[in-house]
């Protein structure tokens, strides 16, 4: 069996974000971690290769500094990196991101593709449904639990106040919650492992049945008017007040909110 696990090197956060001119993510220079539906995704691949001895093989779309999170896949258990990245790929939209990586994905043989459900960046959810899309593969989305029977696979998903459990026949893609599972951690053999195997860096050219139209900035159909860091709040209303006011006080902002 051979799994497939889309992963996105995204910003911390924590950080800080930044942003280039033209209103995209100044990816080079902020610090970057592994999206955490991507890396729920890859321990429950991870999980089905303990029990069926399955290859795991991590594919991104990034600047080189991806090559990070890629090794860090391969601390984690991953036997296979890919790193697709190209000046003409960047400032991709979930559009044009999802067509690079079906473009990658059609070089690659696969019985299962995992994703995460979204990324912390961009909050779509839409990148794994359209390269399922892209490569005329079922998509199961909002994976609460995955488990592979003979050629088929049984998802849980995740659905508002319930639960669907569906069945499909593989080939076929999954996009994981981060709630899946808790992740493993690297270990120090794992480490040395993982910098000891070769990234596979692919480029424009090794996209299979892609048009330039599609990729890139100039293939992105989403076109962004204006970007900005987070508000900053004001310091809001202060008072001060004992504490038999203050109870008072209190109870009246939550009636006249109609929180109560």
């Amino acid at each position: 069996m051979k799994i497939v696990v889309c992963i996105k090197q995204v910003p911390d956060t924590k950080g800080g974000v930044k942003f280039n001119p033209d209103g995209t993510l100044d990816r080079a220079g902020m610090l970057a971690i592994m999206n955490p539906d991507d890396k729920a995704g890859l321990e429950a691949a991870l999980r089905i290769k303990d029990e069926t001895g399955a290859e795991v093989t991590v594919v991104t779309m990034g600047l080189p500094k991806a090559d990070d999170v890629l090794r860090e896949a391969m601390a984690m258990g991953a036997d296979k990196a890919i790193l697709v990245t190209d000046r003409v790929l960047g400032g991709a939209d979930t559009w044009a991101t999802s067509t690079t990586i079906a473009g990658a994905l059609r070089n690659i043989d696969y019985d299962l593709i995992i994703t995460g459900r979204q990324a912390i960046d961009g909050d779509t959810a839409q990148v794994g449904p359209q390269i399922a899309e892209h490569l005329g593969i079922p998509v199961i989305s909002y994976a609460a639990d995955i488990k592979v029977e003979g050629d088929s696979i049984i998802v849980k998903r995740q659905y508002e106040d319930r639960y669907h459990e569906l069945k499909a026949k593989m080939p076929c893609l999954v996009t994981a919650l981060s709630e899946l599972n808790v992740p493993r951690y690297m270990t120090p053999g794992g480490i040395f492992d993982a910098y000891d195997k070769e990234v596979t860096v692919w480029g424009r050219k090794d996209l299979k049945d892609v048009d330039d139209g599609d990729i890139g900035l100039a293939g992105s159909p989403t076109k962004i008017a204006k970007a900005s860091d987070k508000v900053r709040k004001g310091a809001g209303e202060k008072v001060v007040l004992d504490p038999t006011e203050s109870v008072a006080y209190i109870m009246g902002k939550l009636k006249e909110r109609h929180v109560i």
